[in-house]
């Protein structure tokens, strides 16, 4: 389960809007695109990334499974899966908000955030699978969910 090399031509942000495509294809946790748009424009703003596009999916717990066995062998739900692309074109982003659901029943919200922030954090390069690179990502999702919170990027019910 070894993801892609960071990519390393990311160019410093300009002022650029990129395409932030959202597709919902889950009923089981409302969300509102503008929403979702405000945190990643928020994230690439904060980490100083130009891209053209970038695309999330939103999913259920079957579809995101199969993702999981059919690109890391793995049949065990998860939360987020991601696929980078290139430095236009930044990548695509599964997210399952059932898993929200269950592992946070009572903010699901801030915890797809954090997810949403997780798999952008991945789409740069960033790692969790050994030791010292996971807490090196944890340490940046906690900071930029404390800077998400203090300028209301948290994801809020449609």
């Amino acid at each position: 389960m070894e993801r892609r090399r960071k990519h390393q031509g990311h160019r410093p942000s300009q002022n650029a809007c990129p395409r932030i495509k959202i597709f919902n294809r889950q009923s089981k946790l409302p969300l509102k695109a503008s929403s979702v748009k405000k945190l990643v424009l928020f994230f690439l703003q904060e980490k100083k990334i130009a891209c053209q596009e970038i695309a999330f999916y939103f999913v259920g717990v079957r579809t995101i499974k199969k993702l999981h066995v059919d690109y890391f062998q793995d049949p065990t739900p998860t939360d987020c899966i991601t696929f980078p692309l290139d430095e236009d074109y930044l990548g695509e982003i599964f997210v399952c908000p059932e898993a929200a659901l269950d592992y946070n029943p009572r903010r699901p919200y801030q915890e797809i955030t954090l997810y949403i922030l997780h798999g952008l954090l991945h789409l740069l390069g960033y790692d969790d699978i050994d030791r010292k690179k996971r807490a090196l990502m944890r340490r940046e999702e906690k900071r930029l969910m404390e800077l998400a919170k203090k300028h209301k990027c948290i994801l809020q019910p449609s």
